[in-house]
């Protein structure tokens, strides 16, 4: 039960219990692994490589170069990386839920007076992972499904 430590991600995932791809080690932490940006939404516009400037008071939305196989067991806490916090950038975050697959998609909002410079491929966000007290009865894709296998940005 509990928060995992970075020795469990390993665990997860040398188990297969849990997959990332891609998979990079270097992106874990203490207690989570960090998330990379693939796509950038703003304004209207997709950038999938480059430094993208958000403009100031400006939403935009974030796809992650990674791919989830949650575990059924556990589900996922997202949390923005402080140094995107530290710029000004708010971001809609919740959980991940048990069963999910896909990429993830996270809606943020640039709320700083200067343009914020994004580079596609910088980590954006964490995901923390917590087992759950007892066994589910159904995974996400039989309750609801709506995101299930997403790729890329997926908006409502």
């Amino acid at each position: 039960m509990g928060i995992w430590s970075d020795t469990d991600w390993l665990a997860a995932v040398g188990s297969r219990r849990m997959d990332v791809t891609p998979w990079n080690p270097d992106d874990l932490t203490p207690n989570g692994l960090d998330l990379r940006i693939s796509h950038l939404l703003v304004d209207g516009v997709t950038h999938k490589k480059g430094t993208v400037e958000v403009p100031p008071m400006t939403r935009f939305v974030v796809g992650t170069v990674e791919t989830m196989r949650m575990p059924t067991d556990a589900v996922g806490s997202l949390w923005i990386r402080s140094s995107y916090a530290r710029r000004g950038v708010l971001a809609s975050f919740g959980k991940v839920d048990a069963g999910f697959h896909g990429n993830l998609t996270i809606g943020a909002f640039h709320t700083g007076a200067e343009p914020l410079q994004v580079p596609v491929g910088d980590r954006f966000c964490q995901i923390v992972m917590e087992n759950l007290q007892s066994p589910i009865q159904k995974a996400y894709n039989e309750r609801s499904g709506n995101y299930q296998n997403q790729t890329g940005i997926t908006l409502g």
